[in-house]
């Protein structure tokens, strides 16, 4: 199974694209979208959505993971991250892969075993999990690979529930 982790940002959106065979977990890449904060709003979305859209394109991910806007301290900065959310949700709809809406503290337990645990902590356990040489960075793209190994644990798990195993 094929998962894309997306971690949103209307600055920076992170993803990590991982390869689950049983237990084994496989990295296959990761990164960052970037975009200017000189340019307008929309044009930043549509730079979003069109990168999206090209990884989507690119690794066929079987389910996606994305991470919930959960708690924002700063309301515009929460508005910013719900827009990139849903270009990034509107891609998988388009292509029918199905996504898994996790919290932060959802990602950090499956990960780390720790609801709480500080970035730090998630990037050596994604490190340990992936078989890197160094921790993934930047936090970005260390959230989206979290969210891409938590997703494939709860993706799993639902399917077996569907089935009744």
């Amino acid at each position: 199974m094929r998962v894309i982790g997306i971690d949103p940002g209307l600055a920076n959106t992170g993803w990590g694209v991982v390869d689950i065979d049983g237990n084994r977990v496989r990295l296959l890449e990761y990164g960052v979208i970037e975009t200017s904060s000189e340019a307008p709003t929309a044009e930043r979305l549509r730079s979003i959505a069109d990168a999206a859209a090209r990884l989507l394109e690119r690794f066929s991910p079987d389910t996606a993971c994305v991470e919930q806007l959960f708690f924002a301290k700063n309301r515009t900065s929460a508005i910013a991250v719900a827009q990139s959310l849903g270009v990034i949700l509107s891609e998988t709809a388009r292509r029918n892969i199905p996504v898994e809406e996790l919290t932060p503290v959802q990602i950090k337990q499956s990960v780390t075993g720790d609801g709480r645990a500080d970035k730090k902590a998630v990037q050596m356990m994604i490190r340990h999990i992936l078989g890197m040489k160094k921790n993934p960075e930047p936090d970005h793209a260390a959230d989206a690979l979290a969210a891409a190994v938590a997703g494939s644990r709860f993706h799993t798990f639902r399917r077996r529930i569907q089935k009744g195993v």
